[in-house]
């Protein structure tokens, strides 16, 4: 996956295809999964499954998605925070953003080193 060069990773490759991935959620709106190039010793990635270019793009009508992104964000870092007994909890806008997908990063431990 490291090849892949389109703009938005999560619906072009994860939510159709989540069997190439390390899936820790999964339901009608949402998807988390272990991040495919980890900054971090534990990385994971909620998306809606509805395409929303960022959290700055999003509208009342996007009400519903949000609700169930936030419910699987609670419920993946309640789960690193009690395993590892810390998480953070981001997402990035504008240039900060690599794929205009809304994600939201769940990590926790120390930066990975390049090997």
């Amino acid at each position: 996956m490291a090849s892949y060069s389109g703009s938005d990773f999560y619906c072009d490759v994860a939510i159709p295809h989540p069997d190439l991935l390390d899936v820790v959620l999964e339901n009608q709106r949402a998807l988390a999964f272990h991040h495919t190039c980890p900054f971090w010793e534990v990385h994971i990635v909620v998306v809606p499954k509805s395409h929303t270019p960022s959290l700055t793009d999003t509208s009342p009508d996007d009400g519903e998605d949000l609700a169930a992104l936030l419910a699987a964000v609670k419920e993946v870092a309640r789960g690193v925070e009690q395993e590892h007994g810390a998480a953070t909890v981001t997402t990035n806008l504008g240039a900060y953003q690599d794929s205009k997908h809304l994600h939201v990063h769940i990590h926790s431990g120390g930066r990975r080193t390049v090997d």
